[in-house]
C-alpha cells in the first residue's frame, strides 16, 4: 500500500500546458481561411472571365499572389492542427501515434509547399507552364 496521497500520485500526468495554445492557434488558423476564401471568391468573381491566361494575369500581380500565399499558408496549417488531433484522440499506441504526427507533418508540408511553388511560378514568371 502506497503512503501517497491521491494527488501525489497523479501530479505531472496532467495537462502539459499545449492544449489551449494548440485550439487558440486552430481558431486563428480557421478565421483567417474563412477570410481568405471570402477573399477568394470575391477576387474570383470581379475577374472579367475564369479562362487560363486571366487567372494566370491575376496570380501574376501582388494582389492576387500575396494573399493566394497565405490561403495556401493558413489552409494547411489548419489542416495539420485538426488531423493532429484526430490522431492523437483516436491513436492510442504512442508509437503508433509519433508515426502518423510525423506523416501528416511532413505530407501537409509538402502539400503546402507545392501549392506555394505553384503560386510563386506564376507569380515570378507570368507563365504556368
Amino acid at each position: 500500500m502506497s503512503m501517497e496521497t491521491p494527488l501525489g500520485r497523479v501530479r505531472g500526468l496532467g495537462s502539459s500546458g499545449e492544449g489551449a495554445h494548440h485550439w487558440w492557434i486552430e481558431r486563428l488558423t480557421s478565421v483567417s481561411t474563412l477570410l481568405l476564401l471570402v477573399w477568394l471568391a470575391v477576387s474570383l468573381l470581379r475577374l472579367p472571365a475564369l479562362d487560363h491566361p486571366t487567372i494566370v494575369e491575376w496570380l501574376a500581380g501582388p494582389l492576387g499572389a500575396v494573399p493566394m500565399l497565405l490561403l495556401i499558408v493558413s489552409t494547411f496549417w489548419h489542416l495539420k492542427l485538426g488531423l493532429q488531433v484526430v490522431i492523437e484522440d483516436y491513436v492510442h499506441d504512442d508509437g503508433a501515434k509519433l508515426f502518423w504526427i510525423m506523416v501528416l507533418n511532413f505530407a501537409a508540408i509538402l502539400a503546402a509547399a507545392l501549392a506555394l511553388f505553384a503560386v510563386l511560378k506564376i507569380a515570378f514568371t507570368g507563365s504556368a507552364d
